[in-house]
């Protein structure tokens, strides 16, 4: 059985935090299938970044390092991975669905005819019976909504290899080994792999904005929903934010009704977030929304709906009117925080 390989992304020598959640996710599954957990960096000036991928379990590093190919271009980079995963013959693959991810692993899949399962929110290793009687041991079960988010679907592969996958940033934990062990370093042939022609594309400028809002490192977050009811009540989910130490959120119906900024949609289409606390305001608690927050060490519901799903999930629910309960809170907070 061969090994799990994690493409890994980087941006002026630092590893993308997606990269580091699928390692993290990645050696929990060579455990399960008794394989390795190889890592593939492609880029400039890459020596001494195979460390950080020890540390979060990779037993092998392959490092395609070459002035060619930083930044980020499509056709040098696609000839490397199919190129190496051909040599290879990976039985799993897995990318972070990110902009580049979203760009270079349909290719990848395209040209190994090997099928792609894009943003999962969970991967599992089990078993499958097909409707012939056939079984099929230890497959790469790849967890994702679907139509819409109304149901949970889970897709399997078991034909063709590498099974691949994208996963967004923040569905799955980042955690280091508690102690880093030494792996592999093994440097590729570029020219091996690339052709002249895949370099026909020049980059004359490239230019990288930081996010404005960023609400996925948060370890409050105060999120609201339509049930907020306008744009200017949202100001009310701002002050207690503010008196916690935390961040602000919004579910995509809140976002789509012009209450809040996209950038801080939370959910199947927003950010995946993990905080320590999360209080959901008016928020109904649909799937695609809860796919972005389940994770959450607690989570506050606060709502005028019994039946709302969101407190089914919920470790705490407040039934009652945001705009009753949220200044009570604050008036609260602020009286024995001293």
């Amino acid at each position: 059985m061969n090994n799990i390989f994690v493409y890994c992304e980087t941006e002026k020598g630092k590893i993308a935090d997606v990269s580091l959640e699928l390692l993290t996710k990645g050696r929990e599954l060579a455990k399960q299938l008794n394989c390795k957990l190889e890592a593939l960096v492609i880029g400039h000036q890459l020596l001494g970044i195979e460390k950080e991928l020890y540390a979060y379990g990779a037993d092998i590093v392959h490092l395609a390092d070459d002035e060619r190919l930083a930044p980020y271009r499509t056709l040098p980079h696609t000839s490397i991975v199919v190129g190496l995963f051909r040599d290879e013959k990976p039985q799993i693959a897995l990318f972070g669905a990110s902009s580049l991810g979203r760009d270079l692993a349909p290719r990848v899949s395209s040209a190994l005819k090997s099928g792609l399962t894009a943003d999962c929110t969970s991967l599992e290793i089990g078993d499958h019976k097909d409707t012939k009687g056939n079984e099929y041991k230890n497959l790469l079960l790849q967890i994702r909504p679907a139509f819409g988010g109304n149901i949970i679907a889970t897709i399997i592969n078991p034909d063709h290899r590498p099974q691949m996958a994208t996963v967004r940033e923040g569905v799955m934990r980042r955690e280091k080994l508690a102690y880093a062990k030494p792996g592999e370093v093994k440097m590729l042939d570029v020219n091996k792999y690339v052709r002249d022609e895949d370099f026909v594309i020049s980059i004359i400028e490239r230019h990288l904005e930081e996010r404005k809002i960023d609400i996925k490192g948060a370890p409050i977050i105060v999120s609201g929903g339509y049930g907020v009811g306008s744009r200017e009540n949202f100001d009310l989910l701002f002050e207690l934010a503010s008196v916690l130490g935390g961040e602000v959120g919004a579910s995509r119906a809140a976002v789509d009704a012009g209450y809040a900024d996209h950038a801080r949609q939370v959910g199947q289409t927003g950010v995946t977030v993990r905080p320590k606390l999360y209080i959901a305001c008016g928020i109904s608690g649909q799937v695609q929304h809860t796919a972005g927050m389940q994770e959450s060490a607690m989570i506050i519901s606060i709502n005028s709906d019994p039946n709302a799903p969101i407190n089914q999930i919920a470790d705490y629910s407040i039934l009652g009117d945001l705009s009753t309960v949220i200044p009570r809170m604050i008036k609260y907070y602020k009286a024995n925080s001293k």
